[in-house]
């Protein structure tokens, strides 16, 4: 079985963000980086399956040269191989805040490898869009489905169990070929071993720029400004008798602040 984890490279969960002097994106010229978490446990639930019916496991990663840090963790983890989709040099360039950009340049990329099995995170940690996946397997013309907590094969195909709302869930059985967004906390993570982050280094990267990928279109979402946002103090005094000023602190707090 050949299976394609999409991963992406996020500011790590602990930086400070600042916005750029031009207001475009944020200033990354200091910030750490990391695989996405969500990410992260799609590409545990593809190492696993490996383990289970052996093939192969290829990574994609669309990003700047830094993302090259991403992709050789996912390798030392197990991966095979890695495309890295060389783009988005800058901040906040074309298509990186573009899922329907993004997924035809994935698609695109992966024309030649004919993967049984696409497996993304649910979402970006940075974005929080949750539309690449889905937007990916509609362009490669997939089934899909969405919030996998459990993948497992199933005759010719597979077995999928997918979160839903009150503790709720679906069992679902799909054909293959595939894709399947996953949600994080679906199963504990491995670290790369001292042995695998040695193999990484000798793994096949195949570079392939953006503009190579001919026939992607533009891009349909236009990032203008970001911003930091603004801070503001409020006062309200509730008058009358306890009870009744007590109701409507109530009210206050469930249907303005919503934190009851």
């Amino acid at each position: 079985m050949k299976i394609v984890i999409a991963v992406k490279q996020v500011p790590s969960r602990d930086s400070q963000l600042k916005v750029n002097a031009s207001g475009t994106w944020i200033e990354d010229s200091d910030l750490a980086w990391e695989i996405n978490e969500p990410d992260a446990y799609a590409l545990e639930a593809g190492l696993q399956l490996k383990e289970k019916l052996s093939g192969e496991v290829v990574v994609l990663c669309a990003g700047p040269d830094s993302a090259a840090q991403t992709i050789r963790e996912a390798l030392a983890k197990g991966a095979d191989r890695a495309i890295h989709i060389e783009a988005f040099p800058g901040n906040a360039p074309a298509g990186f805040t573009d899922p329907l950009a993004l997924a035809r340049l994935m698609a695109k990329a992966l024309e030649a490898e004919k993967p049984d099995l696409i497996l993304t995170g649910l979402q970006s940690d940075d974005l929080g869009y949750g539309q690449t996946g889905v937007i990916l397997a509609e362009v490669m013309g997939l089934p899909h489905a969405t919030i996998i907590m459990n993948v497992e094969p199933a005759g010719n195909g597979i077995k999928v169990k997918r979160e839903l709302e009150d503790g709720w869930f679906q069992h679902v059985e799909m054909p293959l070929p595939a894709l399947l967004t996953i949600q994080s906390g679906a199963t504990k993570l491995r670290y790369a071993t001292l042995m695998g982050i040695k193999k990484a280094k000798t793994k096949e990267v195949r570079r392939v720029s953006a503009a190579d990928l001919a026939g992607t279109g533009s891009p349909s979402i236009r990032l203008d400004r970001i911003y930091m946002p603004e801070k503001t103090k409020h006062s309200q005094i509730f008058d009358g008798p306890p009870k009744e000023a007590a109701a409507k602190l109530v009210e206050k707090l469930r249907f303005e602040a919503r934190v009851l």
